[in-house]
């Protein structure tokens, strides 16, 4: 049974992930800080005949990171999709060193303690799938310590995906424009969903990119809506 691991899967792109990857002859472990939606996406996923795991873990902590492993324990993984993100939008002056180091732990380290502690045992023709955005190649006004975040994962995804390509491991990296998610309810201002991305393209085109040969990396997808940015 192929094992799936996806971070962040309690709403979002993560929860439309788990959805899409659905299948027969896989597990999905999924995790999540709202263990009432994580049981949803769950129960969604296994009408599909796929056996789903939660894992509530807030990846801010290495010791969130730490229940994830125990709960994959003696499993390899063959899918990683660190698709878990925080989001802080301020002012330089107004960003405290709280704010940049939780922004850091989860967009940068979370996937890093997870990409490293999982690859040992990862098969040939598996993939690790980093969620990243735009903001991993452009910055926006107080959007410093998310920009910062995403851009530190770049640099990580490029180095690694040279690292493993002759174990046939695919490094995927997903670079989506604003998106249909929850996050926006909590960013100051008025933003326009309906000019947004919907979450259900941002995992087909994950779908697609695994479903691909073994042999065929597709190494970056940039997706948004035909609007342009916002």
């Amino acid at each position: 049974m192929d094992v799936y691991l996806i971070t962040g899967a309690s709403r979002g792109m993560g929860r439309a992930m788990a959805i899409k990857l659905a299948a027969a002859g896989r597990e999905l472990i999924l995790n999540g800080r709202d263990e009432v939606a994580l049981k949803e996406v769950c129960r969604e996923v296994e009408e599909n005949g796929t056996k789903a795991t939660s894992v509530v873990a807030d990846l801010k902590s290495v010791g969130g990171v730490e229940k994830i492993l125990g709960e994959v324990a003696g499993k390899p993984v063959k899918v990683l999709i660190n698709n878990a993100g925080m989001t802080v939008v301020k002012p330089l002056e107004q960003i405290t060193l709280a704010d940049w180091e939780e922004t850091f732990a989860v967009n940068v380290t979370a996937p890093f303690l997870l990409t490293q502690k999982l690859l040992p045992s990862m098969p040939s023709g598996g993939a690790v799938v980093n969620i990243l955005s735009i903001a991993a190649r452009q910055g926006f006004p107080q959007w410093s310590s998310y920009c910062m975040s995403k851009f530190a994962l770049e640099g990580f995804s490029q180095s690694i995906r040279e690292e493993l390509r002759s174990r046939s491991i695919r490094v995927i990296n997903v670079y989506p424009s604003a998106t249909q998610t929850a996050l926006w309810d909590a960013v100051p201002g008025e933003w326009p969903k309906d000019k947004m991305l919907p979450a259900a393209e941002v995992a087909e085109a994950v779908d697609f990119a695994l479903s691909r040969p073994p042999s065929v990396l597709v190494e970056n997808i940039n997706i948004g809506n035909i609007n342009g940015t916002l």
